[in-house]
């Protein structure tokens, strides 16, 4: 029987980096209702396509530089996580991230690891009207019905369990329908929570060293 092939799907906000730049952006430049819109989203009283498409339109485009500049400054990358990409490559581990950040973003920040845009999935930004809109390439397919926006499980299921043996990596409840599919679950933060409530096996992880020590172990 031939072995499966690893596949990592590494979510990027609170993940790859430190801390949540949507949210950062959005509290930083503190447009008016902001605050409402960020609690419902994280409650899941709207979703996550209806809650960030919402929180960066109350951002007048004329804005975009300053926007685009506080989003790729503000990113600290998570410890290990150049060492993590290299480990991947080392051990012919495909590597992909699915992030519900925003191009203007995702991509700067990622460029010094030398990860293939095709390996990257995120949300995109059009700056051409009176406000910024976000953009939503990925969207849920027949099997997802959460509106996610850049939706992991549907990304997940073009790699067949059959051929793949599929680790995630990821913070918050956005990875939690992803974390079902998987076969192994590297988590912190609200997706511990999430993975306990409802007894899916995990991996707690501080640093992508501590992910690279539990892949070698488990082989």
């Amino acid at each position: 029987m031939t072995a499966k092939k690893k596949i990592v799907f590494c979510d990027f906000d609170g993940t790859i980096t430190v801390n949540d730049n949507i949210v950062a952006i959005i509290k930083h430049f503190q447009p008016e209702g902001w605050e409402e819109l960020v609690n419902k989203t994280i409650s899941t009283e709207i979703s996550i396509k209806e809650g960030v498409g919402s929180l960066f339109r109350l951002l007048p485009t004329s804005m975009k530089e300053e926007v685009v500049q506080f989003g790729i400054s503000n990113a600290r990358i998570r410890e290990g996580f150049a060492e993590f990409v290299q480990f991947c490559k080392d051990n012919d581990i495909e590597f992909y991230v699915t992030s519900g950040g925003i191009d203007f973003f995702v991509y700067p920040i990622l460029a010094r690891y030398e990860i293939a845009e095709d390996h990257i999935y995120c949300n995109k930004s059009d700056f051409s009207g009176e406000r910024i809109e976000i953009l939503w390439p990925h969207p849920c397919d027949e099997h997802c019905s959460n509106d996610c926006g850049m939706c992991k499980p549907t990304i997940m299921r073009q790699f067949s369990e059959e051929q793949y043996e599929r680790i995630i990596i990821g913070d918050s409840v956005t990875d939690f329908e992803g974390a079902k599919l998987a076969d192994q679950v590297f988590s912190r933060s609200h997706l511990t929570e999430k993975c306990r409530e409802l007894s899916i096996a995990h991996t707690e992880f501080a640093t992508f060293y501590d992910i690279i020590e539990a892949m070698k172990q488990k082989g």
